[in-house]
């Protein structure tokens, strides 16, 4: 998938980057390439009092399936996958949906080439771990996972409201009601693939999260993302443990058991630069460790405007998503301050699910935070609403999204922009000439934090 590249180079990718003018007697400027759907956008920002944070840049491997191979026949605290396998085994593979950079299709192939020979492909089934996201089309499948798998195996899509699709599995954690996948459990090998990347709320992607939300029933998933546990401080970027979503997460997982387990890292080039197999738990943590350094950037300062994007396509594909790079912004913007967000939303909202009737409901952030949290009841999307409407009590969020109307935007509480340039402008403006200005060019690839 294509994608701008900074001009300023990839030094600027690798740590923060800060000019400053003495006598701020003259304006210059640099452009910087966000990730904007599926090739990016070019915006001009003040060199004199822009810092730009993003990932430490590393290089993909060179050979992604050797990398995948090599993992799986050496894995961490746990049998190679050949020696797990039996023949006349059901087994079931997690995958993540179509709004996730997941590299799936060459995950699936490195796992199918160790099980063939061994399992039959007719007993293989993959299933897409939509949590409450809508199906993927068929289409979609396939650009995610290729013909080739389609033919070969069964790819489902996980239905997080079919009730006939579940199993009771009790009370898991801290009164957590699961429900999980049939087919999922019915598997004799169950393995998840993901990738690892920090997450808003449950601290970090990939792992246990294959499991739920990822292949879980509407009532868990609720409980999950309670206003209780999206309210806790510890509920937030790069924390797992002490984090009562991420521990519940975990603690499923741990009950129902996962036989193995692979996940990978990514650049901004969505690029495999490292791959972690095994156990569960084991590899979910080294590969949290791994990417934590990269992608973690502490900066000195609070920001009088920070411009973030979502992470281009495919994760920039609606509004909802899109609260990920307004979070990650939020971090670091002044309270009062202004956070200028491109995202292209070419899917919308969307218009499945339950986050515009929701925001709809209320005539603002204030009133959206007081209905949900003293509500004893979870509804579907809260949680994303729960966050964003934080984040408004704390800044000014300009939005500028093409797939969007004015109008749209308006609806979500945000403010429209056209172009970010005009974002930009206006934080300046309302901050003073002694405005500071922070990029986060790769959006919720990069969490930045107070030094």
């Amino acid at each position: 998938m294509a994608r701008l590249k900074s001009n300023i180079g990839k030094a600027v990718y690798k740590n923060t980057w800060n000019h400053s003018s003495p006598n701020n007697t003259k304006s210059y400027h640099v452009n910087i390439d966000l990730a904007y759907g599926r090739h990016g956008l070019r915006v001009d920002l003040p060199r004199n009092r822009t810092t730009v944070v993003a990932p430490n840049y590393i290089r993909g491997v060179p050979s992604p399936s050797d990398a995948l191979l090599a993992a799986i026949r050496s894995p961490i605290d746990t049998k190679p996958l050949r020696q797990l396998a039996l023949p006349g085994m059901n087994v079931a593979i997690s995958v993540c949906d179509v709004t996730r950079a997941q590299p799936s299709r060459i995950m699936v192939e490195a796992l199918l080439s160790e099980l063939s020979g061994i399992v039959s492909m007719a007993n293989i089934t993959v299933l897409i771990a939509t949590g409450t996201h809508r199906a993927n089309t068929r289409a979609e499948q396939e650009t995610m996972l290729g013909p080739e798998i389609l033919a070969a195996v069964e790819v489902v899509n996980h239905s997080a409201s079919d009730q006939s699709s579940l199993i009771d599995m009790g009370l898991i954690g801290n009164s957590v009601p699961v429900l999980l996948n049939r087919r999922w459990m019915d598997a004799d090998l169950r393995i998840t693939t993901g990738f690892v990347e920090p997450h808003f709320f449950a601290g970090f992607s990939g792992g246990p999260k294959m499991v739920a939300p990822g292949l879980a029933g509407l009532n868990t998933i609720l409980t999950l993302h309670d206003s209780v546990r999206i309210g806790h401080p510890a509920a937030t970027w790069g924390i797992t443990h002490g984090n009562p979503v991420h521990d519940d997460v975990r603690a499923i997982a741990a009950s129902t058991g996962v036989n193995f387990s692979v996940d990978v890292t990514l650049n901004s080039d969505q690029e495999i630069t490292s791959v972690f197999a095994g156990e569960l738990f084991a590899e979910h943590r080294a590969a949290c460790e791994y990417i934590k350094h990269q992608v973690m950037q502490a900066v000195d300062e609070l920001y009088d405007v920070v411009v973030t994007s979502n992470s281009g396509y495919p994760l920039d594909q609606n509004l909802y998503q899109s609260v990920k790079g307004i979070s990650a912004a939020a971090r670091v913007v002044k309270p009062g301050g202004v956070i200028v967000c491109a995202t292209e939303c070419s899917d919308g909202i969307p218009d499945h699910g339950n986050y515009a009737n929701l925001l709809a409901s209320r005539d603002s952030p204030a009133e959206l935070l007081e209905m949900i949290e003293s509500s004893p009841h979870t509804v579907p999307d809260q949680w994303q609403v729960q966050i964003q409407a934080k984040i408004l009590q704390r800044a000014r969020v300009l939005v500028k999204a093409d797939g969007l109307t004015d109008t749209q935007i308006m609806a979500a509480h945000f403010e429209p922009i056209r172009d970010v340039s005009e974002g930009i402008s206006a934080g300046i403006d309302q901050a003073g000439p002694t405005a500071s200005v922070c990029v986060l060019p790769q959006g919720p690839q990069t969490i930045p934090y107070l030094r």
